[in-house]
């Protein structure tokens, strides 16, 4: 790892003698990365994983079951495209960017977080209205995931104020906290700051009885809760810390326990390099695809509504299932998402 470093400081001292830095970083120290054992113990149930609408989908990062039991996504090309389950792509409406999470409300509109847009209103004639692109005077900038509650009230996420989706990386770096958790009222339009200073907001989940919602903070490997009802409502805790990976989507299964999906595991030279702000800084100026980069891993937890890791899903080398961005549950199967594939996978639960 030392000549890793060694390498990378050189390239980057070279780069910054012409360039300003593009991050402002600060020292995050990440606890030890959690062993992989008990429910967390390697298997390979991700290798059993079969591939829908393989090669016809470009980033296919969140995934959301529609009315009509089709498999809806977004895609690269800026399309909201939907996926049959005998593999039969097809294109629903265009939003330009790259549509990440989704989520249908009662009357069958798709919402949907744009990352350059906000959030949007997808009619089932494929209309495209925006709903929302600001808060408190502050614009969206990489509007993340949404989820819809039963009461037609809409929670989402702007995972960074500061850096857009192609540069997602260097709001890791910098290790501040640019996200926040939001709600938007479609009766009346209003949209309400319910949790900022979030470390990249990412996928969001709502509880059975919908009196709290969770929220990723992948670049933290944590999950913070923000109370909806009862004593505590109006408040966020930590849920869950020191995860085994980067926790990227979330949903709820049908038992009510929560399906995280896991980007990556930890790497131990990521972790190293956080607690070097001005190395950071450096590091910020390289090309991306020096960036040190995870291994490839398929990686799905189940944690119960206490926060107790009840099963766990892999696959150790990434070669079917890696970069698991969205995991849904629907009729016993499991159905995931990636950002950096071709397919929607789908695994036995």
């Amino acid at each position: 790892m030392k000549n890793i470093l060694l390498s990378m400081i050189l390239v980057a001292s070279a780069s910054a003698a012409s360039a300003g830095s593009k991050v402002d970083a600060v020292k995050f120290k990440p606890g030890k990365a959690p062993k992989l054992e008990g429910a967390l113990a390697p298997n390979q149930l991700l290798k059993d994983a079969e591939y829908l609408g393989a090669g016809l989908l470009d980033g296919p990062e969140d995934i959301a079951i529609g009315p009509d039991g089709w498999i809806y996504t977004g895609t690269a090309d800026g399309y909201v495209k939907r996926v049959s389950f005998d593999g039969t792509v097809e294109n629903v409406t265009y939003t330009g960017g790259h549509p990440l999470g989704m989520d249908f409300d009662a009357e069958g509109n798709l919402i949907v977080a744009e990352p350059y847009s906000g959030l949007l209103k997808v009619t089932p004639n494929g209309d495209v209205s925006v709903l929302a692109d600001q808060a408190e005077g502050v614009p969206f900038r990489l509007t993340d995931d949404v989820k819809v509650a039963s009461d037609g009230m809409i929670y989402f996420t702007d995972a960074s104020y500061k850096f857009p989706l192609e540069d997602f990386e260097l709001d890791v770096l910098e290790a501040r906290g640019n996200g926040r958790l939001m709600s938007y009222n479609p009766g009346t339009g209003l949209v309400e700051v319910l949790v900022e200073g979030l470390y990249f907001a990412n996928g969001v989940a709502l509880s059975q009885d919908e009196d709290f919602i969770l929220v990723n903070e992948t670049s933290r490997y944590r999950m913070t809760r923000y109370w909806l009802k009862g004593e505590k409502a109006g408040t966020a805790e930590v849920f869950l810390s020191n995860l085994p990976g980067s926790p990227d989507g979330l949903a709820r299964d049908s038992d009510g326990n929560f399906l995280i999906a896991f980007f990556s595991t930890r790497s131990k030279l990521i972790d190293f390099l956080q607690m070097f702000p001005k190395l950071k800084n450096l590091l910020s100026n390289l090309p991306r695809n020096l960036f040190p980069q995870p291994a490839a891993y398929g990686f799905v937890v189940v944690v119960s509504p206490e926060g107790e890791f009840i099963r766990s899903y892999h696959d150790t080398n990434g070669s079917v299932a890696s970069a698991v961005t969205a995991v849904e549950e629907y009729q016993g199967q499991l159905i995931m998402g990636t950002l950096r594939g071709e397919q929607i996978m789908i695994v036995d639960k």
